[in-house]
């Protein structure tokens, strides 16, 4: 998984100094993933990983206001027979000076650092506002 990670998204990020080789290119996604802190920061108004559904909006505006950037939030469609989505992947960019910027003004970019925090699957989309959201505890 680790080599993956480095073969494609890596292998880009090291033209800049501070993620130039596979040590501070984790060692970065690490700082930055503690700095995000996107349990705590969702915690603080009231959404928290369990069994309960929470509306799309309230995640991506708690997100927003927290962060002063939007985010990309992926969902897994709701399976047979159920009623909610379940998010899979919240993803943040950064500029190169990783500096937090909106992802939605970055499609296309390549001059975004993305940083991946999702579960292991391939079948996700851009979550449905208006399905009830279940936010899972793998999400990291």
């Amino acid at each position: 998984y680790r080599k993956h990670e480095w073969d494609k998204h890596g292998t880009c990020a090291a033209t800049l100094e501070v993620l130039n080789s596979q040590k501070k290119y984790f060692g970065k996604a690490i700082e930055l993933y503690q700095h995000v802190d996107l349990n705590g920061c969702l915690l603080k108004v009231g959404i928290k990983p369990s069994s309960s559904y929470y509306k799309m909006t309230a995640i991506k505006e708690a997100l927003t206001r927290f962060y002063g950037v939007t985010p990309k939030i992926q969902c897994l469609p709701p399976e047979e027979g159920e009623k909610a989505q379940t998010i899979g992947q919240i993803e943040f960019c950064f500029t190169k000076e990783l500096q937090l910027v909106n992802c939605t003004a970055r499609e296309g970019g390549s001059n975004a650092v993305q940083a991946h925090l999702k579960l292991g699957t391939s079948e996700l989309s851009v979550c449905n506002d208006t399905l009830p959201t279940y936010y899972p505890s793998e999400v990291q």
